[in-house]
């Protein structure tokens, strides 16, 4: 029995308005096909099937302003609000204020103690690693998390032995911007089974999936559209290797972004939750706030 945390930055409830919202645009067949041939919007946030369980997860967490990557991610991480705890919603990257709480008692750190084996499944070039070594690069809350509890970030060379993936799901930007022509190209259904194969091996496979949130932040409505047609080829790749009998597959976000593309800032619309496959029927569903996450998984 494993679990798949697909965490998607920048991810919320949005009208449905294919006009304005990429996630009623996109066809997304996988994600339809689980969720008897619909998306959940803020009209209609909740859907159950017999094989997966969407619903709104409120982000705002009783704190004024609007919710940011840094608190609500260590939020998810640790079941604590933050945004409660330091009186205000801030990010992107975790400050001196924030990090501590992500050192101690974070849901990897949970695990580990409990013996469960954990993936970080994200591919970091080296230039990543040189500049957080450096104290050039603040890393992003939850790869700091990470870190913290023990769990080694993967390399290109994982990467390049279908041992870990890259969050466009076929490696073309490590050789478009990162200029690393021998990294070979996957189609988004193979790293979608090299999660698979993580899953196998491991209690926990968590992938940090960013490029959302950033894709929000330029308003870039055709890359959104690609994105999520990556994601849902993705999605298939992963389902066509485990048994939803068996293991789980939890996706939800920090704050909202992607589903508004008439702003380029974050929404202050409730996230999208969907558990797929065995963890779909478990009675404490829905989880209506972020800091219910942690308890859940």
């Amino acid at each position: 029995m494993a679990l798949l945390f697909l965490f998607l930055d920048g991810v919320g409830l949005g009208e449905e308005n294919p006009h304005v919202n990429p996630l009623v645009a996109a066809p997304m067949p996988t994600l339809r096909a689980l969720l008897d041939g619909h998306v959940p919007t803020l009209v209609h946030p909740h859907i159950q099937t017999p094989r997966a369980h969407a619903f709104a997860t409120d982000a705002l967490l009783g704190v004024p302003g609007t919710p940011q990557s840094a608190t609500g991610q260590a939020t998810i991480l640790t079941g604590k609000n933050v945004p409660a705890l330091i009186r205000e919603h801030y990010g992107p990257r975790p400050d001196a204020r924030i990090r501590p709480l992500l050192e101690e008692d974070t849901l990897f750190h949970a695990l580990r103690r409990k013996g469960h084996g954990i993936a970080f499944a994200n591919a970091y070039p080296d230039r990543y690693f040189a500049r957080v070594n450096r104290g050039h690069r603040v890393p992003g809350a939850m790869p700091y998390a990470a870190r913290a509890a023990g769990i080694p970030l993967r390399t290109r060379e994982d990467l390049a032995r279908g041992r870990a993936i890259s969050v466009d799901f076929t490696n073309e930007g490590w050789r478009d911007m990162l200029g690393d022509e021998d990294i070979p190209l996957r189609t988004p259904e193979e790293s979608g089974a090299i999660v698979a194969r993580l899953m196998d091996e491991h209690d926990l496979v968590f992938i940090d999936q960013w490029v959302p949130d950033m894709l929000g932040h330029r308003g870039d409505w055709k890359g959104a559209l690609r994105f999520l047609a990556h994601l849902d080829r993705f999605l298939q790749g992963v389902l066509e290797h485990v048994d939803l009998a068996r293991d789980t597959i939890f996706i939800t976000s920090d704050h909202g972004n992607l589903e508004d593309m008439r702003v380029t800032r974050h929404t202050r619309n409730p996230v999208l939750t969907v558990v797929i496959g065995r963890g779909a029927h478990d009675p404490r569903l829905p989880l209506e706030r972020l800091d219910m996450l942690r308890g859940w998984v």
